[in-house]
Formats: C-alpha cells, structure tokens, sequence
C-alpha cells in the first residue's frame, strides 16, 4: 500500500520550510518511526518518521527544495520490503546475505553495534565510535537518541581534546587564496533578519557595570554537593542571574515590557529566554513564570533545554513568548560585549566571562573575580534610569544572594 509523506504542519508563525536531509533513498528499506527526512524552517529542524516498515517509493522534493505545511514531498511503500520478492529469489537473496553477513558477525564480536542509519551518520559527525554507544533501539540497535545522549554525556575533556580532530586540514599550494560558497540556512537566515531588524527599529543603547562574583562562587562552593545530591543537577550560575534578573523586572516593568505598534504592552509575569548557541545558529528557549521557579528547577530546565538544542529537539512551543533575555558570551571566553535585542522584547541582559582584577575594596587592595556586565535596552520604552538601576539592582542582589531571598 503506497502511503503520501507530508511536510509537518507548521505553527502559524512559520510559512514554510527547506528540505533538509533525506536519510532515506527510494528503494530504501525503513522501519516504523524510523527518521526518513529533516524539515528546516526558521525557528526550529522538524523530524519526518516512517509510518511503517516498508520502504521508500519515490521523493517528491529534494533536498534545498522549499516546502509548505502538509505539503506532499514523497511516496512510501508499506511493507514493500519483503512482499515484492517471489520466494525462491528471496530464498537465494537470503543465502546471499547470509553469506555476506559472515565478515559483519566477525566485526560485531569485536564490539561493532548495530546503528540506524542517522545514528550512524550523527556519529560521524561528531566523530563517536558506536561500539562505545549503549543502544535502546529493537534488537540492541543504537538510534540517533542514543547518540545524541551519549555525545551530551562525554566528559568535557573529550570534547575538548576532539576540538582540533575535528577541524579539517586544507592543503593550499602557496599563492591559492580559495573560497566556499554555501547557502545560508533558513535559521541562520531568520536570525540575521530579526537582528537587522532590531538595530533598524529599535533606539538601542547600552549600560554596563561589573558584579563581584565571590560572593556566588563561595555560596556555590559551599553547597554545590548538598545541592546536588539533593537534586540532580547542578548548582550554576544562570540560576542565580534568572532570580536576580525576575526581582529586577519586578521592581521595574517598563524593561519587561514590549512595544506593539504604537501601544506599550506590560507584561504580570516573568518568562526569561537563555539564549543557547547550537550548530546550526542561536536559539532562545523561554523559562516560563520564572518567580515561582526554585534554583533546582530553573538548572533543570536549563539543563533540559541545552539538551534539546544540541540534538534539534526544541519545539516552537520552547521558544515563543519570553519578556526578558539573558544571553552569556562568557562561557566563550568574551570579556564584555553589547547584546543585540530579541524583538519584540525591550532590553536583554549580556553576562560574561569571570576573570580575577585588582579592586579596591574599603581602601585596601583585593584580587576579586569580576564579571562585567551589559544591558541592552531599547530607549523608545526604557528611560536611561531605570536601565542603570535595574542593573545596579542585579548588581547588589548577586553580591548579596541574602536580598534575593529577603526581597530587598
């Protein structure tokens, strides 16, 4: 029975999508909910899974070719894979692979596991050997999911030292000067729109100041393993900024704010986007109601986030609405730095990298670890004052976490 594959049907605010990647040729054989093919729209990489075993029958679109919400891109054959073949043919054809499986069963005694074919492609990718890899998948096989937690798992020390495997070596002959041409992708595309945009629309300024993190860091210090034997997670930073930043917005709702045409919209509730750089651009999944969230659950959700970028699983739904955002260029290595606006929102908070200065400090000396910090804020909704003092505010309440708590 031939079966129709069709686009996803998109969120009201996406158009249209790119085919991405077919996993899967014509002629191909799938298993049910196995990934046949990507969808790429401007927010988010949706996933096509087969609606049977059988396998694929023709390709409507290609890959680059652009797509509407349901639209037909392919043909799928269910069951085709073992009732097209007369019973003697399969017979042979069985004595064929049995024979051909021979070296395969040698190679899976030396710890070669059984991966689907997106698995195996994610795998090389990011450079994995499979046989390291615990599959979950029928049979034993290794999914793209199992791959995706296990690259999310490495050590840090892993990833870091595959850093520079993973540059490839270009030999040049002296006096070459080569190039690359390759189409922007659609994400990459609608990001660098909204960020034009932003500048174009948007009277952009920014303030900064510098917060002693000692404070933080000791309290960090101090219960880091409490707090995660207590809740599985780790005790970081964005979690302290994400409580400090919500009591901030409290006591200044202009900067939670938003502009809609001519009206101001204040908004009674605190969803703060974490901007999270992925491979394939910039996200911003939302922390919905963030001042009835505790510590644990905004680290786990965080956590949870990052997760799901990495592996292109972040719905639309993660990353709609938001009144404020945090973004940190520190984790990079940036010292300071002006954070560009996420429409429609009217001001974003730019954390940065931790690094020991000379203060001083009731007039004496100190070496205290520093972190300077930015906030950019559209001057159509947010006078320059109470830009400087929210900013002073999250200042005082992350050198004294005790005002967060206290609630002064």
């Amino acid at each position: 029975m031939s079966i129709e594959i069709k686009a996803p049907v998109f969120p009201e605010s996406v158009a249209e999508g790119t085919v991405a990647t077919w996993h899967k040729q014509p002629g191909e054989a799938c298993e049910r909910d196995e990934l046949i093919v990507d969808i790429e729209t401007d927010k988010v990489v949706l996933e096509v899974v087969a609606p049977a075993d059988g396998v694929i029958e023709e390709i409507i679109k290609n890959e680059d070719d652009v797509v509407e919400s349901g639209e037909v891109i392919g043909k799928f054959k269910e069951g085709a894979a073992g009732e097209s073949k007369p019973a003697e043919e399969s017979k042979s054809e069985d004595k064929a692979e049995e024979k051909a499986e021979e070296p395969k069963k040698e190679e899976a005694s030396s710890g070669d596991a059984i991966l689907s074919p997106a698995a195996r492609k994610l795998a090389e990718e990011n450079d994995v050997d499979p046989s390291a890899v615990k599959g979950t998948g029928k049979d034993g096989r290794v999914t793209k999911e199992d791959v995706q937690n296990h690259i999310s798992n490495k050590p840090a020390a892993d990833s870091s030292a595959s850093k520079p495997a993973e540059m490839p070596k270009v030999d040049v002959a002296q006096g070459e000067r080569p190039e690359k041409r390759v189409p922007m992708t659609r994400l990459r595309a609608s990001i660098a729109k909204r960020l034009v945009d932003a500048q174009q629309t948007a009277a952009m300024l920014t303030t900064f100041n510098e917060v002693n993190m000692k404070p933080i860091m000791d309290l960090r210090s101090q219960y880091k393993d409490s707090f995660l034997k207590r809740h599985d997670v780790k005790l970081g930073f964005m979690s302290f900024f994400a409580k400090a930043a919500t009591e901030a917005l409290k006591r200044f709702p202009a900067v939670n704010a938003s502009i809609d045409g001519n009206d101001m919209v204040y908004h009674g509730y605190q969803d703060i986007g974490v901007a999270v750089s992925t491979d394939r651009g910039l996200v911003v999944p939302v922390l919905r109601d963030v001042d009835s969230m505790g510590l644990a659950d905004i680290e786990k959700t965080i956590v949870d986030y990052g997760t799901k970028a990495k592996g292109g699983k972040l719905g639309i739904e993660d990353m709609t609405g938001g009144t404020f955002t945090i973004t940190n260029g520190g984790i990079f290595g940036s010292l300071i730095s002006t954070p560009i606006l996420n429409p429609p929102q009217t001001a974003i908070l730019g954390m940065h990298k931790i690094q020991e200065r000379p203060m001083a400090v009731n007039g004496q000396v100190e070496v205290l670890p520093m972190m300077y910090l930015a906030l950019s804020y559209d001057h159509r909704m947010i006078d320059g004052k109470e830009a400087v003092q929210f900013l002073v505010a999250i200042k005082e309440m992350l050198e004294d976490p005790a005002r967060i708590l206290l609630d002064v």
